[in-house]
C-alpha cells in the first residue's frame, strides 16, 4: 500500500487511464488538489472515496464532459484537454459508461435501449442488430426481458440492462458509477459477478467508482481511496486493509470519529444561533 506521496510514482507503461497532478474547483471551491490515479490495461480499477470526494466529478474528466483547471486527464495515451470535438467524440465511442441510476430511455423496450449505441454509431443492418442485441441481452441474463419496458424491470434487472447497453460497441474500457447503489442482497452478487466476467472474458479496462467497501474487496485488482482532493491511499484491496493510517481504517471500517468529518464546515453553532436573523 502506498501514501499520497508513493501515489504520484511513475506511470505503469500499461496505463489506459492516467490522471496526473490534476487541480480542478468549482466556484472557488477545490475538489481536486493535485490528483494521480491510473488505469491500467485489462484491470478493474476501484475509486473509493466518502460522499463528496469528487468520485463522478472525476469521471466527467475523464470522459471530458469538464476540464482540468491543471494537470493532465490522458486516456489512450492523448490528453483530453486537447482534443476537438471529433476526436473527443471518437475516443467516447472507445469507452462504455455505467450510470449511477441505469439511464434507461423510459419510452422504448429493453431491446431497444440496448440497440440505441449501435444505431446512432454505425451503419449495421438490422439482423445483425439484432444479434448483436439479444447477445449482449443474453450475456447478462435478460435475452427473455427484451420485450419489457424500463418501467416493468426491478432495479436489479435495469442495472442489467445498462451494463448490456454499455458493452453492445465492445468498449475498450468499461466505466461504473456507483453500480450497487439501491441493490438487494441477491441482484448485488449479480451485478458484481458480472462486473468480474465481463472483464475477463471481454479483456477490457474497468473503473469502478464507489464508496461501497465490501463489494470493491471483492472484485478489484487495483484500488485508490480519496480524501480532501487527492488520493491518501493505493493499493490492492488487501493491502489496503491492512493499512493503519487513520483516514484509511476510518473510511475501510465505517468509523465516525476520525479525520473524515461528518459536519460540513460551520462557525460556531453556539455563536450562530445567538446571531439576529438577516
Amino acid at each position: 500500500m502506498s501514501e499520497s506521496a508513493s501515489a504520484a510514482a511513475q506511470v505503469p507503461d500499461d496505463a489506459v487511464i492516467d490522471v496526473r497532478g490534476v487541480h480542478y474547483a468549482v466556484d472557488g471551491r477545490p475538489i481536486f488538489s493535485g490528483l494521480d490515479i491510473a488505469a491500467r490495461r485489462g484491470l478493474i480499477t476501484a475509486v473509493m472515496g466518502p460522499s463528496g470526494t469528487g468520485k463522478t466529478t472525476l469521471l466527467r474528466l475523464i470522459t471530458g464532459q469538464i476540464y482540468a483547471d491543471r494537470g493532465v486527464v490522458s486516456v489512450f495515451g492523448r490528453d483530453v484537454g486537447t482534443l476537438g470535438s471529433r476526436e473527443l467524440y471518437a475516443t467516447r465511442q472507445r469507452m462504455g459508461m455505467l450510470f449511477q441510476n441505469g439511464a434507461l430511455l423510459t419510452d422504448i423496450d429493453v431491446f431497444e435501449n440496448v440497440a440505441f449505441p449501435v444505431r446512432e454509431h454505425s451503419d449495421l443492418p438490422e439482423p445483425l442488430i439484432r444479434n448483436l442485441v439479444l447477445t449482449k441481452l443474453e450475456a447478462v441474463g435478460l435475452r427473455g426481458a427484451a420485450h419489457l419496458m424500463p418501467g416493468e424491470l426491478s432495479g436489479g434487472m435495469a442495472r442489467r440492462v445498462a451494463l448490456a447497453r454499455a458493452i453492445v460497441m465492445d468498449p475498450e474500457v468499461l466505466i461504473y458509477d456507483e453500480p450497487f447503489v439501491g441493490l438487494d442482497p441477491i441482484s448485488l452478487g449479480v451485478i458484481l459477478r458480472l462486473i468480474k466476467q465481463m472483464n475477463d472474458a471481454l479483456k477490457i479496462t474497468s473503473i469502478v467508482v464507489s464508496h461501497d467497501v465490501h463489494e470493491i474487496e471483492t472484485i478489484a485488482d487495483y484500488s485508490y481511496l480519496l480524501s480532501e482532493g487527492r488520493v491518501v491511499a493505493s493499493g490492492t484491496p488487501a493491502e489496503l486493509a491492512r493499512s493503519d493510517a487513520p483516514t484509511v481504517r476510518q473510511f475501510m471500517t465505517g468509523g465516525a470519529e476520525g479525520p473524515v468529518r461528518f459536519h460540513y464546515p460551520a462557525k460556531d453553532y453556539a455563536t450562530e444561533l445567538l446571531e439576529s436573523p438577516r
